[in-house]
């Protein structure tokens, strides 16, 4: 079985009524044939328990796990009120799923575990607990001293790594949010990412238009113009190897995706589209800019089939293994 080179990963649980106790627990049935390095899961145990009735080893540090982890899945506890039924989520297991993801942190930030690998969460139940964040991302980006504007988002599989500029917003925005020191921001986390994270020496980008045709040179809009091109120009005078604006709808074929390493997008679907085509299975939500490697596999809490044993594990375990790969290159960098 893989073993990481390094302490172990923290795997927040996400919300104990959601999917993310039943795929953590099936990583690490499966972990050797998913070729899983030691991590530890962090969360309530009862959780776990009550989808899945594999040996659960409790440990108080990440650095325990390692021994643990042939025996059973290592989990370090979190005292929750009272257990979650899956399927039935609560504003008690928004607190347990905040304090998961919390703890995971700080054992990254502290160098105790080597990565974080974040399950899903329910934003509505964290909202009603007073989470003011759009997402976990932004939350991580805040603990770790990192202004939200400065991490990248970016969607990577197999073949194909995307990157959106704007994400959570309607359609109708996009345009208004878009400038070019927004563009350059993203493409500099992803950028810099594609060194530290994938061990990438001069990384390639191609950003895409906002318009079909990329706009039709004016004709069918002027953002490209005006906002995308003086981002990509601004970009090429820093050394960086940044190509476009290309129309969006040529961007994704075999032998477009040959002449880059990552797709800046302008808007969320453009991004997640030809990644979900791609790679719906192991496509990994990877955090781009921070202090530490933070990875989340790219699917949300499932409530709906939660408890069912109907979840794919494989999302997880790519998320798992991407984050033991992403630390690994960073450990060797001088």
């Amino acid at each position: 079985m893989a073993r990481a080179p390094l302490t172990p990963l923290a795997v927040s649980l996400g919300d104990p009524a959601g999917i993310g106790p039943e795929v953590i627990s099936k990583c690490w049935d499966n972990r050797s044939a998913f070729a899983l390095p030691t991590f530890v899961a962090i969360g309530d145990p009862r959780s776990i328990a009550a989808v899945w009735d594999g040996p659960i080893e409790l440990v108080e540090d990440p650095r325990q796990a390692d021994a643990a982890f042939d025996y059973g899945l290592p989990v370090i506890q979190l005292n929750a009120p009272r257990s979650d039924v899956p399927g039935q989520p609560s504003v008690a297991g928004a607190h347990t799923s905040l304090d998961s993801l919390e703890i995971a942190v700080g054992l990254a930030r502290s160098g105790s575990a080597a990565a974080v690998v974040t399950g899903p969460v329910a934003k509505e139940q964290l909202y009603a607990i007073g989470f003011s964040h759009p997402g976990q991302t932004e939350f991580v980006a805040e603990r770790c001293g990192v202004s939200p504007g400065n991490v990248a988002m970016m969607l990577a599989g197999p073949t194909l790594r995307t990157v959106p500029v704007t994400t959570h917003l309607p359609l109708s925005e996009v345009s208004r949010h878009l400038n070019s020191a927004l563009i350059e921001a993203r493409a500099r986390a992803a950028l810099r990412g594609l060194e530290r994270n994938f061990g990438i020496v001069e990384p390639r980008l191609a950003v895409s238009g906002l318009n079909p045709h990329a706009g039709e040179g004016g004709q069918l809009g002027r953002e490209e113009i005006e906002i995308i091109a003086p981002a990509i120009a601004a970009l090429a005078a820093e050394g960086w190897r940044v190509t476009g604006p290309h129309p969006a709808d040529t961007m994704f074929h075999a032998r477009a995706r040959a002449n880059y390493d990552a797709a800046l997008c302008m808007y969320h679907d453009q991004a997640l589209i030809p990644i979900k085509a791609l790679h719906f299975e192991d496509a990994v939500n990877v955090t781009l800019g921070l202090p530490i490697v933070r990875t989340a596999p790219d699917h949300g809490t499932a409530f709906d089939i939660a408890g069912q044993d109907r979840a794919d594990p494989r999302p997880m375990a790519a998320a798992i293994r991407m984050a033991a790969e992403s630390a690994a290159l960073r450990a060797q960098a001088p």
